[in-house]
C-alpha cells in the first residue's frame, strides 16, 4: 500500500512545489514507484515535470469535481518509476463548485483510493493557502510535510498551519501524522540562516528533518528545462540534499528497497 505524503504550507514561496517533484523524483531515482499529484491551480510541478498546463485535457480537478477516473489522467516523466496527476488552472473553481458537495472534504481520497497500493508513494503538492483543496490533500494524506524557508519570519504561519492540522486529525482524518518539517532555502553564508535553523530545531525537535535544502541555482533552474534536478544536475548540491531528504524519508518509514 502505498504512502500518500502531502507537501503543504499556506504561506508561498517556502519551496513546496520544488520539495514536491525533487522529493518524488529523488523517490523514484531509489527505484519507488511514485505519483507526484499536482494539487496546485499554478501547476509549477507539471511544468517542473515536463507537460504544458495549457494543453492538459483532464487534472485532478475533473477527477474531484466531474468524477473522472484518475487512472485515465495519470501521465509518465522522464523517469522510469515517476508518474504524475497534473493540474490546470481550472483547480481554481473547484473550491466553489465542490462547496454544496457531500463528503467534499474527502473527494481527494476517493479519487486516489483506486491507485494507492500501485505505487510506493504518492506526494501531493498543495496550493499555498489553507483552502478546500489544501483540506482535501491532508484529508487524504498519510502524512504531511511542512517545508519552512531559513528567512525572516520563517515560524510566522506555522502555528496555524498546525492548528488546521491538529482540526483534521480531529474531524476528518485521525491518521494524519506529521512527517517532518523541512529546512529550505538555506544559505550557510548568512548568520540569519543559521539562527532559522537553530530556532526551529529548539521549538520542533525531533520532527525537523535532518537534511536541509540549500539555496541553489541549478535546484531554480531545473523547472525552467522541465527537469527535476536530478535529471537536471544530478551531482549539484540540491539533488545531493534531496536524495537525502529521500534517503530519510524511506528510513524513517522502515523502507529497504522498492516493491516490485
Amino acid at each position: 500500500m502505498g504512502k500518500i505524503i502531502a507537501v503543504a504550507n499556506q504561506k508561498g514561496g517556502v519551496g513546496k512545489t520544488t520539495t514536491a517533484m525533487n522529493l518524488a523524483a529523488s523517490l523514484a531515482v531509489l527505484e519507488f514507484k511514485t505519483l507526484v499529484i499536482d494539487a496546485d491551480p499554478q501547476a509549477n510541478t507539471t511544468s517542473g515535470l515536463g507537460h504544458d498546463p495549457k494543453s492538459v485535457e483532464a487534472s485532478i480537478y475533473e477527477c474531484m469535481v466531474d468524477g473522472i477516473g484518475i487512472e485515465s489522467i495519470i501521465v509518465k516523466t522522464n523517469l522510469e518509476h515517476l508518474f504524475l496527476v497534473p493540474s490546470h488552472i481550472d483547480l481554481v473553481g473547484a473550491e466553489v463548485e465542490m462547496i454544496n458537495m457531500d463528503n467534499r472534504e474527502e473527494k481527494m481520497k476517493e479519487v486516489i483510493a483506486s491507485v494507492k497500493d500501485q505505487y510506493d508513494f504518492i506526494i501531493i503538492d498543495c496550493s499555498p493557502s489553507l483552502g478546500l483543496i489544501t483540506i482535501n490533500a491532508l484529508t487524504a494524506a498519510n502524512s504531511v510535510i511542512i517545508p519552512v524557508q531559513c528567512e525572516y519570519f520563517a515560524l510566522e504561519g506555522l502555528g496555524k498551519l498546525l492548528n488546521t492540522i491538529k482540526i483534521i486529525q480531529t474531524r476528518l482524518n485521525p491518521d494524519l501524522g506529521i512527517e517532518g518539517i523541512l529546512l529550505t532555502m538555506y544559505d550557510v553564508r548568512l548568520r540569519l540562516s543559521n539562527q532559522v535553523v537553530e530556532e526551529v530545531r529548539v521549538h520542533f525537535k525531533s520532527m525537523v528533518f535532518d537534511t536541509i535544502i540549500p539555496r541553489n541555482v541549478r535546484l531554480s533552474e531545473s523547472p525552467s528545462f522541465g527537469l527535476p534536478v536530478i535529471s537536471f544536475d544530478a551531482d549539484g548540491k540540491g539533488a545531493i540534499a534531496y536524495l537525502n531528504l529521500a534517503g530519510e524519508i524511506v528510513q524513517r518509514n522502515g523502507l529497504q528497497k522498492a516493491t516490485n
